[in-house]
């Protein structure tokens, strides 16, 4: 069975990608054991905590990884088992950190939030002082769309002397991420998502406790080893075969971010268009999910019509992807991604296709 072509990709990632970063994936891998490489290593390296504002002496590495491997290695490296953890769960990918935390053996406590909602300040303050080390929190929850009150968060773990890791895997670009205005220990990413480029390379920024943290930890995995990439990195290298033409799109896209505005320059035009959508969608008898939304991605509910059917009928009679949900709320809940190569005329497309749907009284 073959992949359906010339398809728009309303997901959250993979998303779709522009004509420069299609053009170096057209082209066979270089061989990357060369100093040419490595020079282009390392700018991905400074470019990236650039547009983290990450504090002086933070390092950050590439793994040819999913985002979940990143998780998996930041939770294996960074931690071990005298911390005391929280993990924020509100969804699919707050439940990802909490099973990963548990599966490592580490001392979790979740803190559990509902689909949709805002973390709450007594929900953090019911921690305090009860000897918790470290915070775990997907700051966008993807599978509701809900963008988390991160100054709240970061508020609490400075006040308290926790460390605090965040994934912003669909964050990065489209929202605020600033590393040292958070005091974030560690900020995780990927190449997928904002960055549009071609899946399976995951970015770990580093500051200076959590380095101190790897260098410190009893290592526990070779592929995902984190001291292992911080010291094939201070050379412009990964210690294994990494995902040549992703790490040359990420550089690519690096360079033609900052040749344009830079980020701020970029999440404008997502923001743009997270609005221009959510005006039009508001026109519908949809709901809209999350109580703060991340401008990645709208998450909206159905009541008249299955979610799984509005999907099915993009995909087949419209030739556009969206983005499900699974579990309980497969049959209620889809997605609309804001990020990656989204043209106007494509954003037109989008809107044609839920005005059709709504003359057939298939949507209302």
């Amino acid at each position: 069975m073959k992949v359906k072509q010339n398809m728009l990709n309303f997901t959250v990632g993979p998303v779709m990608s522009n004509e420069k970063v299609l053009r170096i994936a057209s082209n066979s891998a270089p061989y990357f054991r060369t100093a040419e490489f490595s020079e282009i290593m390392l700018q991905n390296e400074q470019m990236m905590l650039d547009n983290l504002n990450a504090p002086d002496g933070s390092r950050c590495v590439f793994l040819t990884t999913s985002g979940t491997g990143a998780m998996e290695s930041v939770v294996m490296n960074v931690l071990n088992n005298k911390d005391k953890v929280l993990v924020i769960n509100g969804g699919s990918f707050g439940k990802r950190f909490l099973e990963l935390s548990q599966l490592h053996d580490l001392d979790t406590t979740e803190i559990k939030v509902a689909f949709g909602h805002q973390i709450r300040s007594e929900q953090l303050e019911y921690f305090k002082n009860k000897g918790y080390t470290a915070l775990l929190v997907n700051m966008h929850e993807t599978s509701s769309g809900n963008l988390y009150d991160m100054n709240l968060i970061a508020s609490f773990c400075k006040c308290n002397g926790i460390l605090l890791i965040v994934d912003a895997i669909s964050s990065f670009i489209a929202d605020e991420v600033d590393m040292t205005e958070l005091n974030a220990a560690v900020v995780i990413t990927g190449s997928q998502k904002a960055l549009a480029v071609q899946a399976g390379v995951s970015i770990v920024a580093l500051n200076r406790e959590a380095l101190e943290r790897v260098k410190s930890n009893k290592e526990k995995c070779m592929y995902l080893s984190l001291k292992e990439a911080l010291l094939n990195a201070e050379r412009g290298q990964t210690p294994f075969t990494p995902a040549v033409t992703t790490l040359l799109q990420i550089n690519e896209r690096l360079f033609e971010i900052n040749q344009d505005g830079g980020i701020l320059n970029e999440r404008k035009k997502i923001i743009a268009r997270a609005n221009e959508f959510r005006k039009f969608i508001s026109e519908f008898q949809f709901k809209f999910v999350p109580e703060n939304m991340s401008n990645a991605v709208t998450c909206l509910k159905t009541e008249k019509v299955k979610a799984t059917d509005i999907i099915a009928l993009m995909k087949d009679e419209y030739n556009i992807w969206l983005c499900p949900n699974g579990g309980e709320f497969k049959e209620q809940v889809f997605r609309i991604g804001h990020i990656g190569n989204i043209t106007d005329c494509d954003m037109q497309k989008l809107k044609a296709a839920f005005i059709d749907l709504k003359k057939r009284n298939i949507i209302f």
